[in-house]
């Protein structure tokens, strides 16, 4: 990890965990990770990964550690499937998903949406880049537009794009 990484961890921690208690905000009831657990995960895995992580700026961390946290809870979903051997497909939807950061989105089966993103980014790589910093990373509009450096405009057919692909994708 760089030195950079280390002295920006603790200085972004509590927005960290904001952005973490949002993401398990989707989960299922009872999940057995915490938003302090996502994030300490988060930075372990950044940590061993042992290669400098180059980070160009404040919003680049946050896209950083929203795609850190992202595995460390697909990692968790697949343990878990796993452990059920056989269990069922779940019915997953994206409705609700443009408030997802402030509220309450249905519940998700996070490995679909996963490896929906994975067949979209295949399709449009910066479609699901919006996605992931939207849904995952509780980013607005303005800030994927700035992290991404494209236009706000753009970034909005992107979202619309990939709301419509994946919700066609997940219904499958």
């Amino acid at each position: 990890m760089t030195d950079e990484l280390q002295r920006l961890w603790p200085q972004a921690y509590d927005e960290l965990r904001r952005v973490a208690a949002r993401m398990l905000s989707q989960e299922r009831q009872g999940h057995t990770l915490a938003a302090t657990a996502l994030v300490n995960e988060a930075y372990l895995r950044l940590n061993a990964s042992g290669q400098p992580t180059p980070i160009q700026d404040r919003k680049h961390f946050f896209a950083l550690a929203a795609r850190v946290m992202r595995n460390v809870l697909v990692d968790h979903a697949s343990a878990r499937k796993a452990d059920k051997r056989g269990a069922g497909a779940t019915h997953v939807t994206l409705s609700g998903a443009d408030d997802v950061p402030n509220g309450q989105a249905d519940a998700a089966d996070v490995l679909a949406i996963h490896q929906a993103l994975q067949k979209l980014e295949a399709t449009d790589a910066r479609a699901a880049k919006v996605t992931e910093l939207k849904v995952f990373g509780g980013m607005e509009i303005s800030e994927i537009a700035e992290t991404l450096g494209v236009s706000e405009p753009t970034v909005k057919r992107d979202w619309v794009f990939a709301k419509a692909w994946l919700s066609r994708e997940l219904a499958e």
